[in-house]
């Protein structure tokens, strides 16, 4: 039997796809979590052989999750299942190492079918992300940029960015110029949208 650690954090959700792996003669659900920080405990627990993680989980995100999985429980396979299709999200899956990137309205015989292939040893991305990620392109902002969008697509003021990173508010506010004009935005919450549809902030 192909051992599980399903970590989804919507409950009807994850009973769902737990009953359908269960229906599988080779599968089964040993283990289900509903948070990223739950996930690394579970699989020390249970020593599942394929982790299926959605990608935006509470606490930390599944792809921090399988990084930390990776690293402490190297023999179990990281299969990641979201409903986000952006292909610089796919691009950090791939660089995270995980084993299989599906999207969640895939029919449920290629969800088993994936587990399966990760189990083995195979590894598994979803046609329709290959080729978008094929297209995608690389973030054309700084890691410092990067932060100060990451923390303004949370409500924070340029103050209060200042603050958390250690910057003045002048220099914040140039950041966040030098942001938009980057990405051909219109203003700050249209350069975080544009940000966000590309996978870079993640």
């Amino acid at each position: 039997m192909i051992q599980v650690l399903l970590a989804e954090d919507m409950n009807m959700v994850r009973g769902a796809l737990t009953a359908l792996l269960n229906l599988e003669h080779d599968i089964e659900v040993v283990c289900g979590v509903e948070s990223g920080n739950e996930i690394l405990p579970a699989a020390l627990r249970h020593k599942p052989d394929v982790a299926i993680i959605d990608i935006d989980l509470p606490g930390i995100d599944g792809l921090t999750a399988a990084a930390r999985l990776r690293d402490r429980v190297p023999e179990c396979r990281i299969l990641i299942l979201t409903s986000i299709g952006r292909p610089g999200t796919l691009l950090r899956a791939i660089s995270a190492q995980v084993n299989g990137y599906i999207l969640k309205d895939a029919p449920p015989k290629e969800l088993a079918a994936a587990v399966r292939q990760v189990a083995a040893g195979q590894r598994v991305v979803d046609s329709q992300l290959a080729l978008a990620a094929w297209g995608g392109q690389e973030s054309p902002l700084t890691e410092r940029e990067t932060e100060v969008l990451r923390l303004a697509s949370k409500g924070a003021e340029p103050s209060e960015i200042a603050g958390e990173l250690h910057l003045s508010t002048g220099t914040v506010r140039n950041y966040l110029t030098t942001i938009t004009t980057k990405l051909n935005a219109r203003n700050r919450v249209d350069a975080v949208l544009i940000a966000q549809e590309s996978g870079w902030l993640l």
